[in-house]
Formats: C-alpha cells, sequence, structure tokens
C-alpha cells in the first residue's frame, strides 16, 4: 500500500469522501474520541456513515464537568457505540500517591503511561482494529505537521484523519450546518499545554 500516492488521490476529497475509502479497505474500524473540542466533527462523521463504530473513549478520570456534560449530550444525541476505557487505578488515589505532577517532573510519565497510554493499549488489543478514525489536524503541533491524512503506524494500523486539512472555521461551519453543539473547557492533563504532544501518537506513529 503507497500512503504517499493514498494521500495524494485524498488530498482534494471531502471527510465523507474519505471515510468512505477507509471504510472500504477496512475489516474493523474503529473511532477514537477525548471529547475535547471539535471530536463533534469526527464523531458525526463516523456514524453517519457506519452507525455501529466502535467509538473508544479512554477516560483519564481529569475531564472537566462541562467535557462529561458534553460527552453524554454526544452519546445521546449520536447515539455512539461507546467502549469506554479508564486507568486501572482511580484520580482520587492517585491525587494521593503523585497528583497531576508538572510536565518536567519525571513522573509524569509514570502519569502519562497510568492515565493514557495503558488503557490506549488495552483498547487496542481488546478491539484490533485495522483502521483508527481520528480527528488529528494539520496545526495541531509540530508532530502532526509532519502527518497526513492517512498514515501506518508500526503496528500495521491504517491511522485516518478524514479533516487532517480543516481549519477551525471550516469545522465550526459543519457544525453550524448539522446543529450540533461543541465544548472548549477542556482539560488533558497529560499535555497541559495546547502544542505538547502527550505520547499517544508519537507511539504509535512510525511511518508514513
Amino acid at each position: 500500500m503507497n500512503i504517499q500516492k493514498i494521500n495524494n488521490t485524498l488530498r482534494d476529497k471531502s471527510p465523507e469522501e474519505i471515510i468512505e475509502w477507509a471504510l472500504g479497505v477496512a475489516k474493523k474500524p474503529l473511532v477514537t474520541t477525548n471529547f475535547r473540542p471539535y471530536e463533534v466533527n469526527i464523531l458525526h462523521a463516523c456514524v453517519n456513515l457506519k452507525k455501529d463504530i466502535p467509538v473508544i473513549w479512554c477516560d483519564t478520570g481529569y475531564n472537566t464537568p462541562d467535557t462529561y456534560r458534553h460527552a453524554e449530550y454526544l452519546i445521546k444525541e449520536l447515539n455512539l457505540n461507546v467502549h469506554l476505557y479508564v486507568p486501572r487505578q482511580t484520580a482520587s488515589h492517585r491525587d494521593v500517591v503523585m497528583g497531576i505532577p508538572d510536565i518536567d517532573a519525571p513522573e509524569h510519565a509514570v502519569f502519562t503511561e497510568q492515565v493514557k497510554l495503558e488503557p490506549f493499549r488495552r483498547a487496542m488489543e481488546e478491539h484490533k482494529p485495522d483502521v483508527w478514525f481520528t480527528n488529528l489536524r494539520k496545526g495541531q503541533t509540530a508532530f502532526r505537521d509532519s502527518l497526513d491524512i492517512v498514515s501506518k503506524g508500526s503496528d500495521g494500523i491504517l491511522k485516518v484523519s478524514p479533516f487532517f486539512h480543516w481549519t477551525d472555521e471550516a469545522l465550526d461551519d459543519y457544525l453550524k450546518a448539522y446543529g450540533l453543539e461543541n465544548e472548549f473547557k477542556y482539560f488533558d492533563p497529560t499535555k497541559v499545554l495546547e502544542n505538547r504532544e502527550c505520547g499517544l501518537h508519537l507511539a504509535t506513529e512510525s511511518k508514513k
């Protein structure tokens, strides 16, 4: 599979056309979400084309009340087939043991492993997808700028980002067209800074 050729072909396609292409080559597709801002776009687009697609939610346990309310709204509004994965230790227990370490502290790597990476690996091992829909977009981080609509990880999974080249303004227009709500009071304890990678995509990406 020539990933560069695929990206050249898909570059001028709509998100719906990109998803249709990916579903055509997929046997076990899934979409991941953390219900951060603009996640509603990828969820709506995927569910419109495959209503029962597994939606993997790795909940760190540190989301804001607004994000949890937004998640409940979307789960009901879009009738999402959600598969929830949470850390093996509760947030309350971890708060006593280490809290949320500063991003420069040695404990931060352990924290990230516990609340995000381990639940994500567990989800992937259980579902064994061949196509993974995600809402990565160009301009989010330096690493993501190096990717494209389609990339292939060391595990052989095709990562597909149908809205990769879309701006916030274009995403807003999409939401307005479908009467969908967004949510911005989101907090990721593993990133803290918006332009910082949490490690999840770095761990899964090896080649384009």
